[in-house]
């Protein structure tokens, strides 16, 4: 099994910044992405930032030039800088993790994490 454990929520005024992590630990055969999708009440779960084992990176277009993600391959962590946010990136945050196993590829979510920004 694998568990995902996140951090770095909260309730912000816009402009501000928050960060996000997520540390992976379990049975993790080989990663390939790690990243960040949020879901706004009445939305459905869409992709925000994403980084794969090789290091190339996609943005959702909503978030780029103000989120930066980045990880630690040695702590199996990803992290997710937010800065300038508005408050439209209220949404609650889910990290994701995808491996590929002998079976074929899995994901894994962590359980979310609230990000409230205030105008």
């Amino acid at each position: 099994q694998v568990q995902l454990a996140e951090s770095g929520g909260g309730l912000v005024q816009a402009g501000r910044s928050l960060r996000l992590a997520c540390a992976a630990s379990g049975n993790i055969f080989s990663i390939n992405t790690m990243g960040w999708y949020r879901q706004a009440p009445g939305n459905q779960r869409e992709l925000v930032a994403r980084i794969t084992s090789g290091g190339s990176i996609k943005y959702a277009d909503s978030v780029q030039g103000r989120f930066t993600i980045s990880r630690n391959s040695d702590k199996n962590t990803v992290y997710l800088q937010m800065n300038s946010l508005k408050p439209e990136d209220t949404a609650v945050y889910y990290c994701n993790l995808n491996i590929v196993y002998w079976s074929g590829p899995k994901d894994y979510w962590g359980q979310g994490t609230q990000v409230t920004v205030s105008s």
